[in-house]
């Protein structure tokens, strides 16, 4: 079962998002759910206590195509390089990644009208492992050089000319780049500290110790020269 053996080779937390971002969509596009019965919103979720809408928001991109596939497979590249780059071996800290974003753009959210936001939660994810490889060089459609802390603009570019809502990636970057400078600027400067501290219980739920490579150790980079999407995949 080469299949099954190739699944459970994608890091955990990478494999239970994107696992649940596919069976959600299948969910909505075989009428087993709605649409209506995921979307945020904070009336149903603090009035009516469905609280399930605060993780089902994070996990449908609509209905089943191009923005979906193209979603889906930005989430499992980067997600999956994050996890096995800079967070490899620190599943507890990863994890706690995901859960300040998604809190930070829930508050957003509040206040902007935005009812899914896992494309969001992808641009948060595309913004921190661009940072952290600053010096991987990227390619668009064959077009297009750039060095990776380019992409999220790129991918912003993108979403302008295609005609889609661009609130969502402008959240994602400022989520993204709020949680880079609190994990990897912010605690270098003189007087800096470590803001984001990963609770205990994250810590046991993944049986580890707290690890913290030295802070003058280099982020591991992920390549030299990746297309654009990542991982081989060309889009040309």
């Amino acid at each position: 079962m080469a299949l099954q053996q190739e699944y459970f080779s994608i890091p955990p937390i990478t494999r239970a998002y994107t696992t649940a971002c596919l069976l959600t969509t299948i969910a909505v596009q075989l009428d087993f759910v709605t649409a209506y019965q995921l979307y945020f919103n904070p009336e149903l979720i603090f009035k009516k206590f469905q609280l399930w809408r605060l993780i089902t928001c994070f996990c449908f991109y609509g209905g089943m195509g191009f923005n979906f596939f193209f979603n889906l497979l930005f989430t499992y590249r980067y997600c999956r390089h994050l996890e096995e780059g800079s967070f490899r071996g620190r599943a507890a800290d990863f994890l706690y990644m995901f859960l300040f974003g998604g809190v930070l753009m829930i508050i957003m959210a509040l206040f902007i009208n935005i009812v899914f936001l896992g494309s969001a939660l992808t641009i948060m994810l595309v913004y921190v492992w661009s940072r952290r490889n600053p010096f991987v060089r990227m390619n668009f459609f064959g077009l297009l050089n750039f060095q990776a802390p380019y992409l999220p603009w790129v991918l912003f570019a993108f979403s302008l000319l295609l005609g889609n809502s661009v609130i969502v990636d402008i959240m994602g970057i400022i989520v993204g780049h709020v949680y880079y400078f609190l994990e990897d600027i912010f605690p270098r400067q003189q007087g800096g500290f470590r803001v984001l501290k990963t609770p205990r219980f994250l810590q046991w739920l993944f049986h580890e110790t707290s690890r913290r490579a030295d802070e003058n150790e280099a982020r591991p980079n992920e390549g030299n020269n990746v297309p654009f999407g990542a991982g081989g995949f060309h889009w040309q």
